[in-house]
This record gives structure tokens, sequence and C-alpha cells, in this order.
């Protein structure tokens, strides 16, 4: 995904990526993705305690596990790779998801409209396979993904979303082949971080006098903090 999203932030940005400690290795259920809220504001936690900075961070999840709570806490602008695509989307006109794994569909749904992300949204077209199993396959996923894309195309579909980290890279392979704008959610999440990074900053929000039970000391200390 950083290989994906490098070229797109310029020479003076500098990436750093932060993994999870803890979770499943890829988010194909409700339980994973609200464990991964968790472990989102758990690797934030880890990096600041270790004397990290950052002005803006994006969530490297097409789902944005996390992301209410993150932009809460942290004080700087964050954004998932989900938003990030479906506002690029948005802005086309008419316009669909497409991913992997079936689970996904009523959770991107759910997703859409708590983050009021419905409006021009056509559909959520699933692959039975989820994004790291397309990714390992000989093509990358790219033949599924095509005929997916297709397949999602109505009469007035202006744009389709690649949704998955997983997935970051294919658009370039399949965009030429499909009559559409194709956005690729790792490639908007670059863009949107490497217009954030001019934002000012806001302060971060914390539960005054809340004492915090069985969290990492990471976490608990970041979270204990002044904003």
């Amino acid at each position: 995904m950083a290989g994906v999203m490098r070229p797109l932030l310029g020479p003076d940005v500098e990436l750093v990526t932060v993994t999870a400690r803890f979770g499943a290795s890829y988010i194909a259920s409700e339980t994973a993705y609200a464990i991964a809220a968790h472990a989102v504001l758990d690797a934030w936690a880890s990096y600041v305690a270790g004397g990290g900075r950052c002005d803006a961070i994006c969530i490297g999840c097409f789902g944005d596990p996390g992301i209410a709570a993150l932009r809460e806490s942290a004080g700087v602008p964050v954004m998932g790779l989900a938003e990030a695509a479906l506002l690029e989307a948005a802005r086309c006109g008419p316009h669909g998801i497409v991913t992997g794994g079936a689970a996904w569909k009523p959770m991107l749904e759910r997703f859409a409209a708590a983050n009021g992300l419905q409006q021009g949204l056509q559909g959520i077209h699933v692959v039975e396979k989820s994004g790291v199993e397309l990714m390992n396959q000989p093509d990358g996923g790219a033949a599924e993904i095509l005929g997916a894309l297709q397949a999602a195309i109505g009469p007035d579909t202006a744009a389709l979303v690649i949704g998955g980290a997983a997935l970051g890279g294919i658009a370039k392979q399949v965009a030429p082949r499909v009559p559409v704008a194709v956005i690729d959610s790792v490639q908007a999440g670059a863009r949107w971080a490497a217009a954030a990074l001019g934002a000012s900053p806001s302060g971060a929000m914390r539960d005054a006098g809340v004492r915090w039970t069985g969290l990492s000391g990471e976490l608990s200390t970041v979270l204990a903090a002044p904003g």
C-alpha cells in the first residue's frame, strides 16, 4: 500500500506506516472490524508514545475502522480509504463500489449511511473472494475486479471505486477497459493526505477524569494527556 501512495505525496512528504499490534490479519467480519477500531487507536498511541508525530493520518483500511474516535483524539486531520474514495467519486456523479469479501456489503452500506456518504451511491458490488485472496491470484485479481466493475455500470454511472488496501494499484490495470472513472481507494487516500498537510491542526478532545482499564500502557497514557 505504501508503494501505491508514495508517488502521489511528493518528494518533501515523509510517509510513515504503522501496523496494528493485534487483531485480524484481514477484516472480513463484524467482529474483526470492531476489534480493528481499537487496534487503530492503539497503533496511533504506540506511535505517539514512542516520540512519533505527524501532520495527517490516513487509516489504511477500506471501511475506516476507528475513524471517529481517532479524529476526536489525534488533534490532526484524519481520513480513511473509504471516505476519501467516496468523496472523490461523489464529485464525479452517481457512483458505486467494487470490493472483495461478501461480508463487506452490509458493513459498507452502514458505514456510508452513518457518515453521510450515501448520496449518489448506486450500489456496493462484491466478489466472493477477499481482497487478500484476489491479490494472491496470478493476475492480482484483475480479471475478477474488471468483471465486477463492468457489471456494476448503470445507465448514468459516472465513477466506480475499487475498495480495499490489498487492491491498491489494480485500478491502472483495469481502468482502460472501463468506460467510467475508476477510483483506487489507496490512491484516493494518498491524494487526501497530500491536500491535508497544509490544514491547521485541531485540538484533541479528552475524557477528563475518566479511568481507563485494560488498555495498553501507551493508549492509557495518551488518552490521559491534555488535549
